[in-house]
C-alpha cells in the first residue's frame, strides 16, 4: 500500500463531495486490483466525517445483483458505511447528491451484535429485529459512473442517502427470496426485480457482510441497518420526480418513496 497514494485517493474524494465538483477515477492512484487499498481509503474518508460529528449507523452490501453488476461492470458485491447524516426524513435537495441513482432493497434492523456467522444465513433471522423496505440512493463522486470495483469501494461503495420505509416485511427465508419489487416514477414503471436477485436472497447478502466484518474485527452491532443490496437495476434519479418502490411478500404490500426537489429549489 502507498500511503500517498492513499491519502490523494481519499483527498479527491473528501473534496469532491464538499464540492460538488466529481473527481476522476481514483484508481489512477490505486489500481484495480488490490481491495484492501480500496477499503483503507474509504475508511479513512469515514473517519473523517466521524471526527467532524457524523455517526455510524450501520452498513450497506452493494453490487449483489448481476444487472447491477452488469451495469458497473464488476463480478463481487463490496460494502459500505451507513452515517447519521445519509438518512433521508423528506425530499432529497439538489446540494445533497452528484449524480444520484435509486434501488431497491431489503434493510435490516440488527437485534444483537453479530461475531460468528452461520453457514446457513437462515439461522441469521434470530438476530434481526426487523426488515423494512428500502430506497438507496446511490451516488458517485466519480466523473460519469466512470468506475471499477477499486473506485466504488474507494468511494464509500458509492452510497448517497438511503430512506427506511415503516411496512414491515417478513421474517422469513422463503419471503425474503420471493418478495418482489417495482420501482415507479408516476404511472411509469421504471425496474422490477426479485429477493433472488440478490445473491440468491438477501439473508445471504446480510451473511456476507456479516461475516466479512466479523473477520475485519468490526462485527455488526445491534441496532445497526443493513441495506442488503438492489434486488432489481439502478434508476437515474432526477430534480422533480418522487419514485416508489413497492414490495409485495405473499399477500402483503409494502411501500417506501423518495422525493428529488427541483434544483434551486
Amino acid at each position: 500500500m502507498n500511503e500517498q497514494s492513499v491519502a490523494e485517493a481519499a483527498d479527491r474524494l473528501w473534496d469532491a463531495a464538499a464540492s460538488g465538483t466529481p473527481t476522476g477515477p481514483v484508481r489512477e492512484l490505486i489500481g484495480t486490483e488490490d481491495l484492501s487499498t480500496a477499503y483503507t481509503v474509504q475508511q479513512r474518508g469515514i473517519d473523517r466525517r466521524l471526527a467532524a460529528g457524523d455517526r455510524l449507523v450501520g452498513r450497506k452490501v452493494g453490487l449483489t445483483a448481476p444487472v447491477v453488476q452488469a451495469q458497473l461492470g464488476v463480478d463481487q458485491p463490496d460494502f459500505g458505511t451507513l452515517l447519521a447524516s445519509m438518512a433521508v426524513d423528506g425530499p432529497v435537495a439538489a446540494h445533497r447528491v452528484l449524480a444520484p441513482r435509486v434501488e431497491a432493497e431489503i434493510a435490516f434492523v440488527m437485534a444483537a451484535d453479530v461475531t460468528t456467522v452461520p453457514d446457513d444465513p437462515a439461522e441469521l433471522l434470530g438476530v434481526i429485529a426487523r426488515a423494512v423496505p428500502a430506497i438507496e440512493v446511490v451516488d458517485s463522486r466519480i466523473a460519469g459512473w466512470d468506475i471499477t470495483i477499486t473506485d466504488t469501494i474507494a468511494d464509500n461503495a458509492s452510497s448517497g442517502l438511503f430512506v427506511l420505509g415503516t411496512d414491515e416485511v417478513a421474517l422469513d427465508a422463503d419471503a425474503l427470496r420471493e418478495v418482489t419489487v417495482t420501482m415507479t416514477d408516476g404511472a411509469t414503471e421504471l425496474s422490477s426485480g426479485q429477493g433472488s436477485a440478490c445473491l440468491g436472497s438477501p439473508l445471504a447478502a446480510l451473511a456476507w457482510v456479516a461475516r466479512t466484518l466479523a473477520d475485519l474485527g468490526t462485527p455488526l452491532r445491534a441496532g445497526e441497518v443493513v441495506l442488503s443490496g438492489a434486488l432489481g437495476p439502478m434508476v437515474d434519479a432526477l430534480p422533480g420526480h418522487r419514485y416508489v418502490a413497492t414490495f409485495r411478500h405473499g399477500d402483503r404490500t409494502s411501500e417506501v418513496a423518495v422525493e428529488f426537489e427541483e434544483v434551486g429549489a
